[in-house]
Order: structure tokens, then sequence, then C-alpha cells
């Protein structure tokens, strides 16, 4: 069934969604916060900043004016950086109704309060209740999608039932989309795997090479998944879409921002540089922050975070933090928190 659809953020995975969703015969509204960008978009039907090549349908709408995009509608889907879900959010209160459902597929964890975008969410969108929240996470370039390559993607939702219509409502036939319960499980590995990806970023500039790439994905998982169990995650969340297979993608493909800012530092960039370069957010950056306090929060060991942090934040050599990281003392290769290895 056609549904009443708010799209808030026209990036490039906001864009491709709208393109994804109106294509299925829904009724799609594409918010962008500048007005210059809204009306350039809403005659031209493209995102030139974002996804120049990707035909935007005439039947979607787009502004600028957020009640207009929100009112009356069945799904908002949050696709603004992380850092601004709490603002938006708060604007849009006065239009949430408790029928909605409203679907974050912004990737992150908010600075100062730690929580994920549904938590924050759930705080700021006090007529709506929890089980009306959801995520869609997964490896999902937008170029790819737009392009009409097979992908596919998880929809977590607290309610089943919530999930399952957030699946029916996205599935095409070029996107597939599972359905999970496991909302912190998601969300936490949607969102550090961001942290990871600028580290493969910062091993690719400085050169390291396959052997290296891989050892970090394989023990970047382990840190992703410790992470997300000590807050009531479930394992196999790790080695579903939003864990390896978002981690994956993200560490190896050209469309990453994240890696393709760490490529930029182990090169020998600043991130002051590299971030007033980019036209897109790097998640990992923000993300980075909040993780690494996070895990000092849970005393959680996240080394590749730690020296992630290290290179962003003080100032550390890239080959300075992988020769930390390799003098570690030995290790068994399990991955699990000791408490559940019992």
């Amino acid at each position: 069934m056609a549904k009443n659809i708010a799209v808030i953020g026209a990036g490039s995975w906001g864009t491709a969604l709208t393109i994804s969703l109106a294509a299925a015969g829904h009724d799609v509204t594409l918010w962008a916060r500048r007005p210059a960008a809204a009306a350039f978009m809403d005659q031209e039907r493209h995102n030139p900043t974002y996804l120049p090549k990707a035909h935007i349908p005439d039947t979607v709408r787009i502004t600028s004016n957020l009640a207009a995009a929100a009112n009356d509608q069945d799904f908002w889907v949050f696709a603004t950086p992380s850092q601004a879900v709490r603002e938006v959010a708060g604007r849009l209160l006065p239009y949430a109704h408790p029928d909605l459902v409203a679907v974050s597929v912004a990737k992150g964890i908010e600075n100062g309060t730690l929580l994920t975008t549904t938590r924050v969410l759930d705080e700021v969108l006090t007529n709506l209740s929890r089980e009306r929240l959801a995520v869609l996470y997964g490896p999902s370039h937008a170029e790819e999608v737009v392009g009409g390559c097979p992908s596919a993607v998880v929809a977590a939702a607290y309610d089943p039932a919530v999930a399952e219509e957030v699946q029916e409502t996205f599935m095409t036939t070029r996107l597939r989309v599972y359905v999970n319960t496991d909302v912190i499980g998601v969300e936490i590995a949607g969102s550090v795997k961001n942290v990871l990806a600028v580290a493969a970023g910062m091993s690719d500039g400085v050169g390291y090479g396959d052997n290296a790439k891989a050892a970090l994905i394989t023990r970047g998982i382990a840190e992703i998944a410790r992470l997300g169990m000590a807050l009531g995650a479930k394992a196999s969340t790790f080695a579903g879409l939003a864990g390896i297979g978002d981690l994956v993608v993200t560490c190896m493909s050209k469309h990453s921002r994240n890696r393709y800012l760490g490529e930029q530092i182990g090169r020998g960039k600043t991130l002051k540089q590299v971030e007033t370069e980019m036209t897109m957010v790097a998640e990992g950056v923000r993300t980075t922050r909040s993780v690494h306090d996070l895990a000092k929060r849970l005393n959680i060991e996240m080394p590749i975070t730690e020296a992630v942090y290290a290179i962003l934040f003080e100032g550390k050599k890239p080959e300075e933090a992988v020769e930390d990281l390799m003098t570690r003392s030995a290790k068994q290769e399990d991955w699990l928190p000791d408490f559940l290895q019992a």
C-alpha cells in the first residue's frame, strides 16, 4: 500500500531513498535545509551536490519548509547528519502523531549524550511511542542504489510489526530489506563501522596493503561487537548486514566518504584540511569522539578506535598508532566479552 513519506534531509542517501521510494509508488516529499538547494532541485529534478546524475521523479515534492514537508505523513525518514537529528526532531515535534513511523537512516552516536539516533528521537518526540521508531541500516551506498545495483539492508524496530511495515515500504526489486528487532545492535554496528572505515582509509593512505585492511576489518568487528553486546545487543547482529556487511563495504568502497577522509589523513593531510575540502559529512569523525567516550564509560577495550581518536584529535601520526597496535601484548582471538564466554 502506498504511503505518504517525508524524507528529512537531501544529502546523497536521503536523495537516493527519495528516488527509490517514489519509484515504488509512494507519495514522497523531500526536505532540504537550504531554500536555494530545494528550489534548484525542484526545478531541475536532480541534486547537483550529492547525486548529480540521478533524476528525481516529477511526482516528488521538494521543499525547504519543514512544516509543509512533515505534516500529515505516515513516515518520517531522518536522513540528516546524526548530530543534527535532535535539533530537527525538536522542530518536528508539533507534527508527530501516534500512528507515525519515524525511521532513522542517520548513522552515528550523539556527542555528549552518547545516544544512538532512535534514543535521541525517543527523548525528543515525546508524543510518539518508542514502538513507532525504527532504523534502516546496511551496506547501501547511495550511488549504487540509484544506479539500480542490487542492495540489501536491515530494518530494525522495537515492535516487530513496525519493522515489517518498514520492510514492506522500502523493499523494491533492487533494494532487499530484512527485519530485526535488535535496534541497539543494528545502530551500534552501523554507527561504529564509520570509525573503522576512517581507520581503513588511513591504512590505505599510508600504503599498508590488503593484509592490514583484512586484519583491521576482522578485529574491528570484534570491537564493535564488544561495545554493542555490553549495551544489550545480540551477537548475531554483528554477523549480519548492519555488522559485517556494512563494515566491509564502508572500509573497501571508493564511495565511502569515511574511508576517503582517513586515506587523506594517511597521506599527510590534517583533519581540518580534509573536512574543508569535502562537500559531504564524514560521520566517522564525530562518532569517533562518542565511541571513545562510550568505551571509557563502559570500560570496553577498543584499541583501533583509540588509535583513530588519537590521530584525529591528539595529533598522533598514523604510523605511530599502527606501531602501538602491532606491539600490544599477545592475545587470544576470542572476541566475545568475558561475561558471555562462561
